[in-house]
């Protein structure tokens, strides 16, 4: 390689025009739809190529690997779970307002059922595909290019005469930015196109008179029609979204809640996150009013039951769902697509001017088309109507002539050299002639049959209707008002064939207000055992089993039902519970893991110290580290609504031994695991915030470091062993903190 090929250029420069350029291929290229058809380019290919393999509507069903194959080798160049992936949403009615592709077999289900493998469905093209979105190809209507490998032609983009980017919606995640555009009723979206038409200047809010909102194939309501015209104003916002929930009367005063139809962001596996959540409701006693769930839908649609036990409150169980499981939920609006080749965030009047800008464009191609090939004919029925009243003459220059070439030559120029005649006369009526080529030809290729009376009647007639048509192709393309006629008058035929009533109801709805059940405040014994199973019980109960509960469980104390538990952990963490998450009920329950009602992670951490927030909030806590760090807190500190938060910083490799509350008097004794021990008065240990780290509390020989704490209140006596004696440890003398104590 010379030297003035080499291209020297900063290497961060490089990367990030390689990195623009394909975040660039990723948004026009994979991600993003074209605002004129709303189809991204794998949807596009694979429905031209349905079209190009005559898999029409009125035709038989073809196996779907067959569509994804062809698709995949001649326009689409990727995995074929994409292709066969965007073939099955395309099919799917409870994902797309209008299917423009009819699925035969199993395309899955709206609880999150996927489709059944390729070779086994099949699939053909919908009416509505065919006839607006595919129809006039063949007329010039879109450019084609190459396709990947430069052997086929490709269209650029689908000539859609219905803005199919409102009507089905989009979402796609590119390289930073995402669509989401909901989707919208066909006959409320042809409507605004037709009154942007008549009026270019419409306001978003005028607009809004054809097309009030979404129409979700789901249904359900929208409760925020008043944010609605700002959203499709920007472009972007948050749709509230909810299920339709039905009151059904049943026998005994028992009444059941059926939910009929459910938010668009619920379909597939939400459904069933939602049937749990309603689980949990139950069980965590949010609710006593539910006493059976369960999902009775089919293909005839949505039907979740919720049997309610005798004189529940039915409202507020309805707005209990609303506020705590997906039953609300919100569609993250957000209107972009490529427009003009770059991606572009559009409010709804801006969308569906860049559509009618294009059907502008498809019409004056079209009928340029049409008119181009009217001409033609009219210019051909015109020689053969001359050729009809010489015929005998054009008969006598065939029969005369040498070659085609020479009967041709004659008829066009009038050049009679080569051909013999019968007389002086015809002669010289063909040195008259003056045929365009593409009448000679026409002439030649006319069979004796046409000849007869009835025929050339009929090419009388037709070219009648050729010469109407040119007039009426030549108004349209010269006539704005015209060509806006024409496509008014179309869209009303897709309107009439096509359109289905709106799903889903546009309303202001009442914020769901749900008004818990006051719990009754009242004592009870939380326990656990050393298997970290918890559980409370009645304080009389605890009574009658209080020998059996000492010797059973790890840690026991009284509380209140409606305080929280604060349980601090070696690493320095602080989880919080609920009284009332943890289970209670009959001594002999085994409880609940207090990893499933925390964020404590028993494999990762272990317990230091357990107590009521009331207990930990009125007291000063003693904090103790493997490093000999020592501090005391402010027990009101930990009183946080966070469900996990730092207790206490620590440095790297060190590890909380000791938390416990002091009531005053206490003395504190160190023992290191070279069993040196030293006792300090808690009067020396300085108080500080919980994210301090503390201070040295006992002075660490190299490689040794404090095994154990223990806790000495005014008048306790307790003794260890070390080395084989027995160490009294309310004996020790009292030393100073920071010094290293003595060995025993």
């Amino acid at each position: 390689m010379s030297e003035d090929q080499i291209i020297r250029t900063e290497y961060s420069e490089i990367m990030q025009k390689s990195y623009i350029d394909y975040a660039m291929s990723v948004i026009v290229s994979r991600a993003l739809p074209d605002v004129r058809d709303g189809l991204k380019p794998v949807q596009r290919r694979t429905l031209y190529d349905m079209y190009e393999l005559g898999i029409r509507y009125d035709r038989p069903y073809r196996k779907c690997a067959r569509i994804v194959g062809d698709t995949m080798g001649k326009y689409h160049p990727h995995g074929d779970a994409s292709i066969y992936d965007a073939l099955v949403v395309l099919a799917q009615d409870f994902k797309r307002e209008v299917p423009l592709v009819d699925g035969h077999g199993n395309f899955g289900s709206i609880e999150g059922d996927g489709a059944a493998a390729m070779r086994y469905t099949e699939a053909r093209l919908q009416k509505i595909t065919q006839e607006a979105y595919l129809a006039d190809l063949d007329k010039d209507v879109v450019d084609f290019v190459p396709n990947f490998d430069e052997t086929e032609k490709e269209p650029e983009v689908l000539p859609a005469r219905v803005p199919n980017l409102l009507v089905n919606g989009a979402e796609g995640i590119a390289v930073g930015m995402a669509t989401s555009i909901p989707p919208h009723n066909l006959g409320e979206v042809i409507d605004g196109v037709e009154a942007y038409i008549k009026n270019p200047g419409i306001t978003t809010e005028e607009m809004m008179a054809y097309i009030p909102g979404p129409d979700f194939p789901t249904g359900g309501i929208v409760v925020n029609k008043d944010d609605l015209p700002e959203i499709y104003e920007k472009g972007f916002g948050k749709i509230k979204l909810r299920g339709k929930v039905e009151l059904e009367k049943g026998k005994g005063g028992k009444d059941r809640l059926v939910i009929t139809e459910i938010p668009y962001t619920m379909i597939g596996a939400n459904i069933g996150k939602f049937l749990n959540d309603v689980y949990t409701l139950v069980e965590t006693k949010k609710t006593t009013d539910i006493t059976d769930i369960s999902n009775q839908s089919s293909k005839d649609g949505i039907r979740i039951v919720l049997e309610l036990k005798k004189g529940a409150d039915a409202e507020n169980l309805e707005n209990l769902l609303y506020k705590k499981t997906r039953l609300e939920d919100t569609f993250g609006v957000n209107m972009l697509a490529v427009a003009d080749g770059k991606p572009e965030t559009m409010g709804i009047v801006g969308i569906i001017r860049h559509h009618v800008d294009f059907q502008y464009e498809l019409a004056h191609r079209k009928y340029t088309t049409l008119l181009h090939r009217e001409e033609e004919k009219r210019e051909i029925q015109e020689g053969l109507i001359k050729a009809c009243g010489i015929i005998d003459l054009i008969i006598e220059i065939i029969r005369g002539a040498q070659s085609v070439k020479d009967a041709k030559q004659c008829l066009m120029t009038g050049d009679t050299s080569k051909i013999t005649f019968k007389s002086k006369a015809s002669e010289g009526m063909a040195a008259q002639l003056m045929f365009t080529e593409r009448q000679a030809t026409a002439i030649l290729e006319l069979r004796l049959s046409k000849l007869v009376g009835l025929e050339i009647e009929a090419l009388l007639k037709e070219h009648d209707r050729t010469l109407q048509n040119i007039e009426t192709y030549e108004d349209i393309l010269s006539n704005r008002t015209s060509m806006a006629k024409t496509i008014i008058k179309e869209l009303h035929y897709f309107r009439k064939e096509f359109a289905k009533a709106r799903k889903t109801l546009v309303e202001n709805g009442k914020e769901a207000v749900y008004e818990e059940k006051k719990v009754e405040e009242m004592e009870v014994v939380f326990l656990m055992d050393r298997f970290g199973y918890a559980k409370t019980v009645d304080v009389s109960v605890f009574e009658r089993n209080k020998e059996a509960a000492v010797s059973e469980n790890k840690y026991i104390f009284t509380c209140k039902n409606t305080d929280k538990i604060c349980m601090f952990t070696n690493t320095g963490q602080m989880h919080l519970i609920k009284v009332l998450d943890v289970p209670f009920g009959k001594f002999r329950e085994k409880g609940k893991p207090i990893d499933n009602i925390s964020n404590y992670d028993s494999e990762k951490e272990s317990i230091c110290y357990l107590a009521p927030l009331e207990e930990v909030k009125t007291h000063r806590l003693v904090f103790g580290s493997a490093g000999g760090m020592i501090k005391l807190v402010d027990g009101s500190e930990f009183d946080v609504s966070r469900k996990t938060s730092a207790a206490s910083k620590l440095a790297d490799g060190d590890e909380v031994l000791l938390v416990k509350a002091l009531y005053g008097g206490e003395t504190i004794v160190f023992r290191t695991v070279k069993n040196m021990f030293l006792r300090i008065s808690t009067l020396e240990i300085p108080q500080k915030k919980k994210g301090a780290i503390g201070v040295r509390g006992i002075r660490l020989a190299q490689n040794d470091q404090v095994k154990e704490y223990y806790v000495l209140a005014e008048g306790d006596t307790a003794s260890v062993e070390s080395s084989g004696k027995e160490v009294n440890l309310h004996r020790l003398k009292i030393g100073s903190r920071d010094t290293k104590g003595s060995r025993h």
